[in-house]
């Protein structure tokens, strides 16, 4: 299909950003953002596009920079982010790609632990009725197909570490320094 080229059936919109933390890949559908990927180089954006189709049942399409659609309010408000002047998002998302109990979890994530808060996994956990279900919690941040957004980089060790993260650990730093939570690097 023609990138210019509008689908006729369930479709999405796609596209690379720059960001604070490399290029981010974003996806929509019409009920919302559906995919925040890290790392959006050429090769891995044609294996998240070609998942998303597979799983989703949709056409993609790549509209020109600055012609989006779906995505225009996402592009707008992730550069605001990363400018220092975002720190709540208000888009409306497209929940299809996490289930059960790790849509419980990113839920909670999402309305409980604001811009330059942390909390821990077993709290998190508490959180969602499940004490004693931080390595689950764990698990739920991995999968989550709406960093940044969904801020799974506000989850952190119950000891104080800084805990893993699906875009790196540096990056996770980054975004925790970006939001007052940790020192920003020298240099």
């Amino acid at each position: 299909m023609d990138s210019t080229e509008r689908p006729r059936g369930p479709h999405l919109e796609w596209t690379v950003v720059p960001s604070g933390i490399g290029p981010l890949l974003l996806a929509a559908t019409p009920e919302g953002l559906v995919q925040v990927g890290f790392h959006a180089g050429p090769d891995r954006v044609d294996s998240l596009i070609g998942a998303l189709v597979s799983r989703l049942g949709a056409d993609a399409r790549r509209p020109e920079p600055g012609q989006e659609v779906l995505l225009a309010e996402p592009v707008r408000q992730l550069a605001a982010y990363f400018a220092g002047s975002l720190r709540r998002f208000e888009l409306p998302l497209d929940w299809r790609l996490s289930s059960g109990f790790n849509r419980q979890v990113l839920r909670e994530l999402d309305r409980s632990v604001p811009y330059g808060a942390v909390v821990g996994y077993g709290e998190l956990a508490a959180r969602v009725g499940r004490p004693g279900a931080a390595q689950a919690v764990g698990s739920a941040m991995g999968s989550n197909p709406l960093p940044l957004v969904v801020a799974c980089h506000r989850v952190v060790e119950n000891d104080g570490g800084i805990g893993g993260f699906g875009g790196g650990v540096e990056t996770k730093r980054i975004l925790l320094a970006l939001e007052g939570v940790l020192p920003q690097p020298l240099f």
